[in-house]
Formats: structure tokens, sequence, C-alpha cells
């Protein structure tokens, strides 16, 4: 992959050469330039092997594009680029070819007052030190170990609210903090190393999933930087790049990494730009996976989480109880149902009693149609309620008796409806051996549950659609995955989200009928996605853990 990848780079190498780059191009031939010439000096630093002639080819390039008078002086006259002129300077030293006039111009700008002091975030600031300290420029920054506490990866990031560029600030942090995997680094007092696996391997899980090979490349990287090689989702990522990387050697980058006003409809340098940054990144993970001097390193624990939800479970349960009371039965149906539900998840069905005593007689004459609208496990579930209670219902009992006879008569059930022919099994309307004769029948055609992605979950976050999240949640922890990093944060995120009365949500709206209205649809969402967890930990809690 490396060779192919390299090959290609090195055919295009004069798009790098900013005197050759239209005007609107300048720039980013500038940052093309700048990102090859370091994966050349990486390669040097790397691998002690001589230079094939792809990287010779390539360096020569560099080098012959920085010995001009009119690319190296605007390191004075635009001192906010130091990085740009600085890293092609810090490839051309790695690789035994020193400028000592393009270093005393570095020198200059770095000790001006200006070029290296003006405000940067985090991880720019550990870029620019890691940069000075490939060229061997003296300072007066503070040391690299005094930025990393202030940077994104250091402070426990929640990944469903992670955008793309808080991802490429996590690698270029772990980048810049390894030397590339040259050194241990000092990590801030109370950083896991554990966790921050987890958190690559869990941002590797949705990026594969949005087919982002760039950012698949760069934290592939990191988990090597780190040391890790024991890793299921490192795997998945090798797969995906291989299959990614054309015949030629190029991999495409993500939709929007060029503007399309920069192509101007030139197809020949649109192939080139959309390609050249995600190509040099598939490149140094092949590098870093190969290099004798990377560290290898033993994999860190993985992060020991204590997921509790029962207390702002209670604390919705007893909103969503209080409030349902005042609607229609007929409509907050799904609320009962939820109370219900979490009511004997947590162990206390009295929470639930005085709402389902309400909705029982108010719905006791209600018409079939009522019930039908809702669904099985709407119905099912609050016809459990009600028999853990001794609560009957007469019209829900007519709605299940014949229910069950149509059910009978049947010679088959999809697969879909398995889950409703059980809920009459265990309310003892259809005997279990008939229910199993529906189901194996209707087992045979071909039948596919809708999958999820990772990527829904966070657009869901980002619109702030909580139900879908609470949905989302509630099918992870169903399939054992409760404990998962995702699913944790995306548990966190919701949590983050109950007010002090217990109810779900920010609806963002001033009508107190809009707004109550909206936070039961939310509550109950979330009230069943809590139960679902809280089952699922306290069930988890007893058995032993394997790891996700």
């Amino acid at each position: 992959m490396e060779t192919r990848a390299v090959a290609w780079l090195a055919a295009r190498r004069g798009l790098i050469d900013p005197a050759e780059a239209a005007t609107g191009r300048v720039l980013f031939a500038r940052k093309a330039l700048i990102e090859t010439a370091f994966l050349v000096g990486l390669r040097a630093r790397l691998d002690p092997e001589p230079f094939d002639g792809h990287y010779t080819a390539l360096l020569d390039q560099v080098e012959e594009i920085a010995a001009r008078p009119s690319y190296r002086e605007l390191i004075a006259r635009d001192e906010t680029a130091l990085l740009l002129y600085a890293g092609t300077y810090a490839a051309l030293r790695l690789c035994g070819r020193d400028d000592p006039e393009f270093r005393q111009l570095l020198t200059q700008a770095a000790a001006g007052g200006y070029a290296t002091v003006f405000e940067r975030i985090p991880y720019r600031q550990l870029d620019l030190l890691h940069t000075l300290e490939l060229c061997g420029v003296p300072h007066s920054l503070p040391a690299m170990d005094e930025v990393l506490p202030f940077t994104l990866l250091c402070n426990k990031p929640n990944v469903v609210k992670l955008s793309d560029r808080d991802i490429y600030a996590i690698t270029h942090t772990i980048f810049y903090a390894t030397d590339f995997g040259l050194r241990e680094p000092h990590w801030p007092s109370g950083f896991d190393p554990g966790a921050a696996v987890e958190l690559l391997e869990a941002l590797l899980v949705l990026t594969l999933d949005q087919g982002n090979a760039d950012l698949v490349g760069e934290l592939l990287c990191c988990l090597l930087c780190l040391g890790v090689r024991d890793s299921a989702e490192a795997r998945r990522a090798w797969e995906f790049l291989a299959a990614a990387q054309e015949a030629e050697g190029r991999v495409n980058g993500p939709p929007g990494v060029v503007h399309p006003g920069l192509a101007d409809g030139d197809e020949a340098y649109q192939h080139w730009a959309t390609g050249y940054h995600t190509t040099i990144v598939v490149a140094l993970a092949a590098l870093l996976d190969r290099s004798p001097k990377v560290l290898r390193r033993q994999r860190p624990p993985a992060p020991t989480p204590r997921l509790s939800v029962a207390q702002p479970l209670r604390r919705a349960v007893v909103w969503l109880a209080d409030t349902g009371r005042r609607h229609d039965p007929a409509g907050c149906l799904p609320a009962a149902a939820a109370v219900a539900h979490a009511a004997e998840a947590l162990g206390e069905p009295e929470l639930a009693r005085p709402l389902l005593l309400d909705f029982s007689e108010r719905l006791a004459d209600a018409e079939a149609d009522v019930w039908q609208g809702h669904g099985m496990e709407v119905v099912g579930e609050f016809a459990f309620g009600l028999r853990a209670h001794g609560i009957t219902c007469p019209s829900l009992d007519r709605f299940f008796t014949s229910t069950a006879a149509a059910v009978e008569l049947l010679d088959k059930v999809p697969p879909q409806a398995a889950y409703n022919v059980q809920r009459l099994v265990g309310l003892g309307l259809i005997a279990p051996q008939r229910a199993a004769e529906l189901i194996d029948a209707g087992a045979d055609g071909p039948h596919s549950l809708p999958e999820t992605s990772a990527a829904d979950l966070l657009d869901a976050c980002k619109n702030y659609h909580l139900g879908h999240i609470a949905g989302i949640v509630r099918d992870s922890a169903r399939a054992g995955r409760a404990e998962h990093r995702i699913t944790r944060d995306a548990l966190a995120f919701l949590l983050a989200q109950q007010n002090s009365c217990g109810a779900f949500g920010r609806p963002a709206c001033d009508d107190p009928a809009m707004r109550e209205r909206t936070m039961l649809s939310w509550t109950q969402s979330v009230v069943t996605t809590l139960a679902t967890v809280h089952t699922a930990c306290g069930t988890a809690a007893t058995a032993p853990q394997s790891r996700t």
C-alpha cells in the first residue's frame, strides 16, 4: 500500500509546487507541499534503509522548491504561516539535506515576538512545538507537557458530539505527543491510556460507517503511535483502506475536502486534490506499521464502566406517571406502557399503579381501534403492567381475545411478528407450542431487520432527535453493547437532557402545551431505554464480562 501510494504521489509531484499553481491554488499547493515533505521526513526517521526512486523524487522536488528565495523568504513576510515553511525545512533536515540559510530565516521568525506566540488552539500549539523540535530551532515556549492538559484528547470527550474537525484535533495531538510513535508521551495526571485507545476505536467505528478513509487512516495511525496492534477495529480499518486504494495507488478523500471552485472544471487537478492527503495518510499508516523504530507497547487495560441509571430513571418515571394522568389515556398509552415497564425494571411496581388504575378505568369501554392503533409492543407492555397489579380492563381483554383467535387461524407469521406472538404467549392467550409452530413456519422466507449505523447516531445527536437517539441506545443495550463506548457516550448525552422536574428534553419553545407534549414523547422514549439499560447492566453484573 505504501509503495503504490508514494508512486502515485511522486508521479504528480509537480502539483505541490506553489510557483506552478494557479493564483487561487497557491495556498493549497503550499499545504500539499508541507504534508508531502513531512511524509518524506518521517520516512527518513522511521526506516533506516535508503530511499527508493519515488521517495527520492519527492525529496528532490521539496528541496528544489525550498531553495527558491520566492518561497523561503515568505517566512519573514507571512509570520502566521511559519508552520508551512518550518515543516518543509524539518523534512530536509531529517533527510540529511540541511540548509543553514533556511534555518536562519526560521530562527529569526521564531525570535521575532509574533510567529510563535500568537494565539493557537492547543493541538496547533503542539504542532508548533513538535515542528520546532524537529527543526532544532530554539524557542522559549511552554513545554509540550504543559500544553497537553488543555487538549480535547485529555479532557474525556463524548464521541457522539465530535465533529470531523474535533477528530483531527485528537489524532494530531497523539501524533505530536508520541512523536509519531517514537517516544513515550508524558500524559497529564489522571489521563487513562486505556480510555484513549477505547476512544480511538469508537471513532473508528463511526468513521468506518461513514466511509471516511482520511479519518480512518489517521485513527489507525494513532493506534500504531500508541503501540496498539491487537485491535479488531484496526483490522477492519486495514481491510477498508486496502479496498479503498485504487489500482494506481490513490485513495479518495471524503466529500467536501476540496471546494468545487478550486478545480474549476480541471478533472485531473480535482482527482489529485481530492486524493493526495488521504493517500499520504495511508502511506504513513503503512510506514508506521512496518517501522522497526515505532515503539511496541502492551495494550493498556480498558476502563471499567460503571453505568447507573436508576436515579434518573426513577425521577423520569415519577414525572411521566404524574403528567400522563392529565392527558387522554388513548393518546398517552405509550407513556403508561413505558411507566409500567420501567417501574418493573426498577423493582418498584407501585410507581406505576396509580396511572394504571386511572387508565384502566378510563379505557374500560374503549373501541378496539384504540388498542390496535398502538401496536402490540405498547399494548402488551400495558397489559403486563395491569396483570402485575391484578387490574382488569374489559375492553383490553376483549381486544386480546379476538387478536389471539385471529392469530390461531393463521398458517404462519412473518419473522417481524414473532415478538408480538410471544407477547400473546406471555399473556397466556396462545400455547407456546402453537406459537413456535407459527413462527417456525414463517421463518423460511428472506428477512432482514433494519440496521442503524453509528453514523445515524451522530446525525440524531446533531439534530437533537432524542427519540431516535433513545431507540439506538435501547437497541444497542438489547444487543449486549450497553457498555460499549459509543453506547455509553450516547447515554450520557441523553442523561444530560434531563430537567430538574425529571422530564427529558429541551423543546426550545415557549408554548406550555407544546412543551409538555414534546417532553412527554421524549421522556417515554428515554424511560424505555433507561429501563433496558438498567436491566442489561443488572444482568451483566451477575455474569462474566467479555470486552467489547
